[in-house]
């Protein structure tokens, strides 16, 4: 099993909430990763007919069974009628770490957590494997078009199953299973469709117009179902920065699917190698550097301090990190292996803007070599450490 960063920052809420709430999407590790944490609870898995039936029709005898002992609840959200009851459990017991809750639903779980257990949940939100733990597993691939088409969902790490049939598994079971629930969704082909247009737009601002216009679906759809991808972690919506230096900014986020994988299986993208000089590369890579730097955050229990920076002008940085209360970080993504004077051009530019020093300025490249340069630091993709200090 792959050690997961994510695993200390559980324990830590159990032992101060009662329940914890392990959520994110579907196959992201995080059944394996409660049972590994919790192996002494018992196991209950509510997609499972029978258990769910027993949870539905009689949910306080149900909880009974496990007021004790305290149980891991998978896929919790099937059962909502559980969240209500589940909630007088814990008032009345206060046993920190009682109940572990997972779901793959985030829209559903989300919902019912503040209806009903909000202050008496901690939550975590899980996404797929990332750079760090796949390196410290000791599982690292020659190039980073590897990680872009095979992306980092830990099953195909774990199984000889090859990537595509992988995703294309994985979409029609999103489909399926998830978006069938919810009655935002009635044309599952159309979102199918609406899921393909977004991932050709990876590591690009949202024009929600021209999104609707491509899916046969209008501005306001097309909004309402790009949020739908964002509260199932399946997209991060990176907003822009608010200082504008006098300025005029775009408005609209970036979009980044959260495994570059998934987003080059929608794109129609076949092999590592089709990767070599495809347009969506750049896009990709972004996505990788962006979602990675997110993860260090969710891991940790905390929430995304990232940003970027555009201008009407053209002018743009690809990240901008808040730092605790200092003057923000400055961060270029570049896909190239061969360093160019242009990588620094627009750190330059917005730091001559914002009176940021060179010594907080970084780009990372598609390199495998680190180094001080005179308008800032160049990290290879490997090797994001120089970084980490401003993710805390």
């Amino acid at each position: 099993m792959i050690r997961r960063e994510a695993a200390e920052k559980i324990r830590s809420l159990a032992l101060g909430f009662p329940a914890v709430a392990v959520i994110g999407p579907r196959q992201s590790g995080k059944t394996t990763l409660v049972r590994s944490v919790f192996p002494q609870l018992p196991y209950v898995l509510l997609e499972d007919p029978d258990t769910r039936a027993f949870a539905e029709e009689d949910p306080r005898s149900f909880l009974a069974h496990y007021e004790k002992t305290g149980a891991i609840f998978d896929e919790v959200q099937r059962v909502p009628e559980l969240f209500s009851y589940l909630q007088g459990v814990l008032d009345r017991n206060q046993k920190p770490g009682q109940f572990i809750l997972t779901g793959s639903q985030n829209f559903l779980m989300m919902e019912r957590i503040s209806q009903s257990l909000a202050g008496r949940v901690g939550i975590v939100k899980l996404l797929p494997l990332s750079m760090r733990e796949l390196a410290r597993a000791g599982i690292e691939t020659e190039r980073y078009e590897d990680l872009l088409y095979a992306g980092l969902f830990p099953r195909p790490y774990s199984s000889s199953i090859p990537p595509a049939d992988f995703y294309a598994s994985y979409i029609q079971t999103y489909l399926e299973r998830d978006l069938r629930l919810l009655k935002q969704v009635q044309n599952l082909s159309a979102f199918q469709t609406f899921m393909k247009m977004c991932a050709y737009r990876s590591g690009q601002v949202v024009n929600y117009s021209s999104l609707g216009d491509d899916c046969g679906i209008t501005h306001n759809t097309a909004k309402e179902w790009l949020s739908l991808l964002e509260t199932s972690l399946l997209v991060a919506l990176i907003r822009p920065h608010h200082k504008n230096f006098n300025k005029r900014l775009v408005k609209m986020p970036k979009l980044y699917f959260t495994d570059p994988g998934l987003a080059a299986h929608l794109a129609g993208i076949q092999s590592a190698d089709d990767l070599g000089y495809h347009p969506l590369k750049g896009g990709l890579f972004e996505s990788l550097i962006i979602t990675e730097f997110l993860k260090f955050r969710l891991n940790r229990g905390k929430e995304s301090n990232l940003y970027f920076w555009r201008d009407k002008l053209g002018h743009e940085i690809d990240c901008i990190i808040e730092y605790a209360g200092w003057d923000p970080i400055p961060v270029e993504i570049k896909s190239g292996r061969t360093v160019s004077s242009d990588f620094f051009k627009e750190l330059t530019y917005w730091n001559s803007l914002s009176g940021n020093t060179p010594d907080r300025s970084f780009v990372i490249y598609g390199g495998d070599r680190s180094q001080r340069r005179a308008a800032g630091w160049l990290v290879g993709y490997r090797d994001l450490e120089p970084i980490v200090p401003y993710l805390e």
